[in-house]
């Protein structure tokens, strides 16, 4: 049997696999309980938004911005309800997505990985209370984790139609989150946590904190953080 997706016949040889995802509000039909048939949503994808992304990926530094604002327009008045957002995942760990309510920017998603020690404990608790709180993660020497981090930005869309590269985005969180926490201890080796609890929560809204300025001065506006603890743990921090 043939490896298919939807229907569509398999890769073969070596190729280009992007995934798009379409976002539409609108009210559910109360007899059939759809809001939009899902069949709706793929023949308008396949039909107006597919042709737009393979004439950018023709050029060898295509406009993303423009790109975006192009295939948000090929399919906005081809569905019942509105189309509010659509993103196009360019890679496993990263992501540009439109919205209709700012077409001015794109938001830049990238995902980090990083491995790091702590320890759950309050000062200002007991050491029975916080083995009660906190189990196997008051450990006195602490545990692991290997972290995945996803920062979001928004990118402005210059007058040509780009975007700020990724590999911005990619060095800045290098130099002021990897560089800082990956393999260490976050309570002993990192300033930010040497009396700070280093639980998930307060972890994502450091890296936010952090991340900001830098940020800032290179264009780019922070929209949110996300830091993943295990697979089934993830806090999200916006300002």
């Amino acid at each position: 049997m043939d490896n298919s997706y939807a229907a569509w016949p398999p890769m073969r040889g070596l190729g280009r696999y992007y995934e798009c995802r379409l976002t539409v509000v609108g009210p559910v039909d109360p007899v059939t309980g759809y809001m939009v048939n899902i069949k709706l949503i793929d023949a308008a994808t396949r039909s107006r938004i597919l042709p737009v992304f393979s004439r950018f990926a023709q050029q060898a530094d295509a406009p993303l911005g423009q790109m975006m604002r192009q295939a948000l327009d090929a399919v906005r008045d081809r569905l019942p309800h509105p189309v509010t957002r659509i993103s196009l995942q360019l890679a496993p760990t990263y992501a540009i997505t439109l919205q209709e309510h700012d077409m001015s920017a794109c938001l830049i998603s990238q995902t980090y990985d990083f491995s790091a020690a702590h320890r759950l404990h309050c000062d200002a608790l007991s050491d029975d209370e916080n083995r009660a709180t906190f189990g196997k993660c008051n450990n006195p020497s602490g545990h692991g984790h290997n972290y995945r981090l996803e920062v979001t930005v928004a990118a402005p869309i210059d007058a040509a139609g780009h975007i700020t590269p990724v590999e911005t985005l990619d060095a800045i969180v290098n130099a002021h989150i990897i560089e800082a926490y990956d393999h260490k201890h976050l309570n002993i080796d990192t300033p930010a946590f040497a009396e700070m609890n280093s639980s998930v929560e307060n972890i994502v809204r450091v890296f936010y904190e952090t991340l900001t300025d830098p940020l800032e001065s290179a264009g780019l506006k922070l929209d949110a953080v996300r830091v993943w603890e295990t697979e089934k743990t993830v806090a999200c921090y916006r300002a």
